[in-house]
């Protein structure tokens, strides 16, 4: 890809020319979507990063934060959001994992061994009420992210950053008081 191309690009997409972001679409989806796959090892959700990528470049106006390097800004922000996504994923797994052996009472004891930390859990939970508990839910069980579950409960992220704040401050409190 010719340097004084993609300068050129640049400067017609800071101008919003369609065309230019079409072109832009075209030169690098493919060369994207190998950089997303070599980190994924997966090809739809390599495409899918990609794809979403391309329509916050134009939604969002990432365009205007392209310099002349238009290549290395591509190459390093889909790279970044394939890290992002693997961490997420991890991320859930161990969620999953973790509240997955909160429900499972075959373990190596016997049930009647173990504590029931399932349902400690949920009597516990069941003692907190209203946005907080729903924050909860919404962070821990549903696995949201921040953002969506404070625009579901339609409130501000730094009011739902409270609510969990202050929700798992009383989870904690009423798990400790079972225990004793």
């Amino acid at each position: 890809m010719d340097q004084c191309a993609d300068i050129e690009l640049v400067q017609r997409l800071k101008s919003g020319d369609a065309t230019a972001y079409d072109t832009l679409f075209v030169r690098y989806y493919k060369l994207l979507c190998v950089t997303a796959f070599w980190l994924l090892q997966n090809e739809q959700e390599a495409k899918d990063i990609v794809q979403t990528f391309f329509l916050d470049i134009w939604d969002r106006k990432l365009y205007l934060q392209f310099n002349n390097d238009i290549k290395g800004y591509l190459h390093t922000a889909v790279r970044n959001r394939c890290l992002n996504h693997i961490k997420k994923q991890k991320t859930q797994l161990q969620q999953q994992t973790a509240f997955a052996f909160l429900q499972d009472d075959s373990c190596m004891a016997g049930p009647e061994q173990l504590p029931d930390y399932s349902g400690q859990l949920h009597q516990s939970l069941d003692t907190i009420a209203g946005q907080k508990r729903m924050a909860i839910q919404m962070i821990y069980l549903d696995g949201k992210r921040y953002q969506e579950a404070a625009d579901e409960m339609g409130i501000s992220i730094n009011s739902f950053k409270s609510y969990l704040k202050k929700g798992m401050k009383l989870l904690r409190h009423a798990v400790n008081n079972k225990d004793r």
